[in-house]
């Protein structure tokens, strides 16, 4: 970061001319007529040479041809001098715009379309307006082939498993491109992946294939627990008499809560063979 904070500092450095001798012999002339009439036309000058920029702008000044000395000005009021010098305002706040569909060629042969959105701002005035023609558009145009540049090395699965990291990568490349155009690039979103429709189709169907056999699998061990319930019950019965005429008696109970009026219950043998054999 401090590399990066020299290098912008230098290339705003060398944008500025400081020496007083920049102008020339006859830019001097010109500033000191414009001073003049200033004072000659004055108070009705002043609302032609006082500006204001809001507290999110900067404004760049040109003397013939040249910027001015010293860093941007704004916000607030500042003086500029009548035919001699230009300026240029500069919006400071965070821009955000949508990054076009783009159809990409993944590593893997797959043809998707991708869109996404970044959030830059302007750090330094001077340098968007010296450097590029149009920092805005630019960074635009950058954004979508940056888009098809790092996406047409990743897989398909990677592109739709790995967002946030593609995301940071494309951040960091356009943050280093931008850098000498004074645009600081913040933040950069992959908004969404859209696939071919044969390809949605076929991993729709991949997708049924898997919860199917998932679902076949979660019944057979369903029915298996059940089986082994079963014969764990059937144990027990056959180990205690008694408990195959509670399971009578539970029986019954059922059936009585329905509205019936006849019920016929077998009676077990093992009930009778008392009275059997008391009558013997």
């Amino acid at each position: 970061m401090e590399s990066q904070d020299k290098r912008r500092n230098v290339s705003e450095q060398n944008l500025i001319d400081e020496s007083p001798s920049g102008l020339g012999c006859c830019g001097w002339i010109l500033v000191i007529l414009s001073y003049l009439m200033f004072i000659i036309t004055f108070p009705l000058s002043v609302w032609m040479c006082i500006k204001i920029v809001q507290e999110y702008e900067r404004a760049v000044i040109f003397r013939l041809g040249r910027i001015t000395s010293g860093k941007a000005k704004g916000p607030g009021i500042f003086f500029v001098l009548p035919c001699t010098d230009t300026f240029v305002k500069v919006d400071m706040r965070t821009i955000s715009f949508d990054i076009p569909p783009q159809e990409i060629l993944t590593k893997d042969s797959v043809t998707v379309c991708v869109d996404g959105v970044v959030f830059f701002r302007v750090h330094s005035a001077i340098a968007s307006v010296a450097n590029v023609t149009n920092a805005d558009q630019a960074t635009r145009l950058l954004a979508q082939t940056t888009l098809r540049n790092v996406l047409g090395t990743k897989n398909l699965s990677q592109i739709l498993s790995d967002r946030e990291e593609i995301a940071h990568n494309m951040q960091v490349t356009l943050d280093e491109a931008t850098d000498d155009w004074g645009i600081k690039v913040e933040r950069v979103e992959i908004k969404d992946v859209k696939l071919p429709l044969q390809m949605q189709r076929s991993m729709a169907a991949e997708a049924e294939a898997t919860r199917e056999a998932r679902a076949k699998v979660i019944a057979a061990e369903g029915e298996m627990n059940a089986s082994r319930a079963l014969k764990e019950a059937s144990l027990v019965i056959a180990e205690s008499p008694s408990a195959l005429q509670l399971r009578y008696l539970q029986t019954l109970t059922t059936i009585a809560s329905e509205k019936n009026s006849t019920i016929v219950f077998p009676l077990p043998i093992d009930v009778l063979q008392g009275f059997m054999s008391k009558g013997k």
